[in-house]
């Protein structure tokens, strides 16, 4: 099956058409804390203090009475029968019991997210000064109510069925439910070993967490549909790892992350049942998220398997289009980290496109370009199918013969939504028929100078009409600048002002203001992060916290994201980074 379209032509390249915040503002202002004469009385000090650490001494009671649960899982499902973190084949369970194994210490906070922490868990974000808020939110001491599981599930890997994988280094603490009603799974990585592990120490080093951990977050406020990150610790306990897989093992430390989602259920956690026959089993799990997440559909209507199914189809398509509008690559893109939920979960060697190249692979494991920024819908076309497969034994004929139709649908989906997107990128209001070759001209013309894929969209929502027009008004402008190298690019803008003018109405504020809403003007790329990870390295965490800040309202023009060149041509050094599954 083939996705076909003008604009993920060009996409491809012509080729292949498949496609701590942790800052805490105790005060409103500082003359409010030190007074308009910037002293405090040694009164106001005590006072000042007294409050705080009364303050502090009721969030640390709150932390202890935070409340997981793990009730419903244990309920729902059988628990593995074999005790013990040794690895093992696991059958007939959709977990394992497994406690983590606390990080040698000293521990220290790296990073938190304020949103998370007080958003969406209802603590103070002040308790993460703590040395409880450290062990709860690393393993060391657990919530009440937790009972830690391991998720059994398998997956096929860049293409081929990798039999059982699993939960190698994650604990699921239990399921958080907020006043309003909301529920979030927590989940430890970086853990310790389990059942699950294979050769893997379950542990995850300092630059593999502090990547999940940035990017989980801003993928959140760039408006994917993503986990959530509620804070990075990091140890002195010694990790060993292979970066490149070139024989060169080095020293490293162990960090963890805790991580949020509704549901860290995935196309694997069916595949594993399906694959060993287990399908009671298999009908138990499908029920259990159909019932918690699809509660539109009706657990007696007798094809809730097949319209389970057009939901994920349908969500998917939507995910993966959001993914290519921000030029995100997520580096892996197996069936045991596609989530049944369409979100995007495990973050490893992901990469946000630079240079506009169709075959941009952000992971340097991934020899063949598998997983490139191309082929990612294609990918998510053959993620599809595994799940169909697994879905298979538990359908009637006629439904395996509607989910085949259901599949079919996909492309025509996914090509939609990436319009759609698109469309809105350029701020092409209406429909009109050369819309997607106005598209793809423009893509083309960025694939053949190489222009930066973020800069180039955010650029155009930043200039007048007067300024696209005539090229030499774009100096300060240097991704539009390398566009308009192009000989074509007289002709594009051409084509694309006169069909802003068609639309008429509105102002070039109004466009610009349009635009700018929907065109990041920083995402996390690579060289990003890695200059926060070196300084992580050494127990600086400013960078990371930098970019937290900055990354948390990635359309907004920023003083600081300026001063450090987050906006600016990647430096020369960047280049040369790579990234790998090695984490």
């Amino acid at each position: 099956m083939v996705i076909y379209s003008a604009s993920s032509y060009v996409l491809l390249g012509l080729a292949n058409l498949i496609i701590m915040s942790a800052c805490m503002d105790y005060c409103d202002t500082i003359e409010s804390c030190h007074g308009p004469a910037d002293t405090m009385s040694d009164r106001q000090h005590y006072i000042h203090a007294f409050n705080f650490n009364k303050s502090v001494e009721k969030q640390l009671h709150d932390l202890d009475h935070f409340q997981l649960s793990c009730k419903k899982l244990l309920e729902a499902f059988p628990l593995d029968q074999v005790d013990g973190i040794f690895v093992r084949s696991v059958k007939n369970c959709i977990f394992s019991e497994s406690d983590p194994t606390p990080l040698k210490g000293p521990l220290r906070l790296a990073a938190v997210s304020k949103e998370v922490i007080e958003g969406m868990l209802g603590l103070d974000v002040a308790v993460s000064q703590s040395e409880d808020f450290l062990q709860y939110f690393s393993g060391g001491k657990l919530f009440p109510g937790s009972s830690p599981l391991t998720h059994r599930y398998g997956g096929h890997q860049f293409g081929y069925w990798a039999g059982q994988l699993g939960d190698g280094r994650a604990h699921l603490l239990g399921e958080y439910t907020s006043r309003k009603g909301k529920r979030w799974e927590l989940q430890l990585k970086g853990s310790g070993k389990t059942p699950y592990s294979r050769s893997g120490d379950g542990r995850a080093v300092v630059r593999s967490s502090v990547r999940e951990f940035l990017c989980s977050e801003a993928m959140h406020f760039l408006g994917v549909p993503t986990s959530r990150a509620a804070s990075l610790i990091v140890s002195e306990e010694a990790v060993w790892r292979d970066q490149f897989y070139n024989g060169k093992v080095k020293k490293e430390r162990g960090a963890v992350v805790l991580r949020l989602a509704t549901s860290w259920f995935r196309i694997g956690s069916l595949e594993v049942l399906a694959k060993a026959e287990e399908l009671d089993l298999l009908r138990k799990l499908l029920d259990f998220v159909i019932q918690e997440h699809f509660p539109s559909i009706d657990s007696n209507d007798p094809d809730k398997y097949l319209i389970f199914y057009s939901r994920v189809v349908n969500e998917t398509a939507h995910l993966i289009a959001q993914w290519m509008s921000i030029g995100f690559a997520h580096g892996v893109c197996n069936t045991d980290n596609f989530s049944l939920l369409s979100i995007t979960i495990d973050y490893g060697p992901f990469g946000f496109m630079e240079a506009y190249n169709p075959n941009f692979v952000p992971n340097t494991s991934d020899e063949e370009g598998r997983y490139s920024i191309g082929a990612q819908a294609n990918v998510g076309l053959f993620n599809l199918e595994k799940l169909l497969e697994a879905l298979t034994p538990v359908l009637t004929i006629e439904q395996r013969q509607g989910a085949g139709l259901v599949l079919k649908r996909y492309p025509h989906i996914y090509q939609m939504r990436f319009h759609k997107l698109f469309k809105a990128k350029l701020d092409l209001l209406g429909e009109e028929e050369e819309d997607e070759y106005l598209i793809a001209f423009l893509l083309k013309l960025m694939e053949e100078t190489g222009a930066d894929f973020t800069m180039t969209f955010r650029q155009l929502s930043e200039a007048s009409m007067q300024q696209l027009h005539n090229m030499s008004n774009l100096q300060v402008m240097w991704a539009l600048q390398n566009l308009a190298s192009h000989k074509m690019y007289p002709e594009w803008v051409s084509m694309y002002l006169h069909r802003l003018k068609r639309q008429g109405g509105d102002s070039v504020e109004d466009r610009q203001h349009r635009m700018k809403r929907i065109n990041p003007r920083y995402v996390l790329r690579n060289w990003m992060a890695e200059s926060a990870i070196r300084k992580a390295e050494g127990n600086d965490f400013s960078e990371v916290e930098l970019l937290q800040q900055i990354l948390a309202q990635p359309y907004l023009t920023q003083d600081a994201a300026e001063e450090a060149g987050y906006a600016a041509q990647p430096p020369w050094w960047a280049q040369g980074l790579n990234v790998s599954c090695s984490s």
